[in-house]
């Protein structure tokens, strides 16, 4: 791919969302792209060099300058936006938790490949060099056989404080977060039979 791939990205502009911050960081000054809510967009927009910005989410989904969706809104919202974005040909990356439900999942991976679009949930934790290191070694035998895993999430409580606080209408929002440690717990061990 020699042009740089462009992304758009939905978020609800109430709330400083921390990952899309660390998103438009890592994508800053490699062109095109956008965020909706106007209001927020522009701040966001002036903060991280990104020229267009969006009032709403059918209009980001439908900026020709946008070549992929990164869907950064709170967990119920993840099935209406990641569809939309699907429904206008647009690769999708969803933060976690991917859906609400399994039938959520289902569908949109349905939808996904009947059209060919990439799509996936945001766990970058499983890109981190020491991750990467770790799928290496377990690839390679040098861990031996692997029985059990204790993982543990811990973040500043005073941050969490807020953000949960926010966030505790939002469908057990806070849990849902915390599917890092079941996430690494499936890296290692492999896919749950149930």
């Amino acid at each position: 791919m020699s042009a740089p791939l462009r992304w758009g990205i939905i978020e609800p502009g109430a709330s400083p969302v921390h990952s899309r911050a660390i998103f438009a960081s890592s994508t800053k000054g490699r062109g095109g792209g956008g965020i909706s809510f106007q209001a927020s967009a522009d701040a966001f927009g002036d903060e991280f060099d990104v020229a267009n910005r969006h009032g709403s989410y059918e209009a980001l989904v439908a900026d020709p300058e946008v070549d992929a969706v990164y869907v950064a809104t709170p967990h119920p919202m993840h099935y209406d936006n990641a569809s939309l974005a699907l429904e206008h040909d647009k690769p999708v990356l969803v933060e976690k938790a991917f859906t609400m439900t399994g039938v959520q999942a289902r569908g949109l991976v349905s939808v996904a490949r009947s059209k060919g679009l990439f799509m996936m949930e945001a766990m970058w934790t499983r890109f981190l060099p020491h991750v990467v290191a770790v799928r290496e070694l377990l690839a390679e035998g040098a861990l031996g056989e692997i029985v059990s895993v204790s993982a543990d999430h811990g973040q500043c409580s005073s941050r969490i404080r807020r953000r949960v606080s926010s966030r505790l209408n939002w469908a057990g929002s806070p849990a849902r977060s915390r599917g890092l440690s079941v996430s690494f717990a499936s890296m290692v061990l492999g896919t749950p039979a149930e």
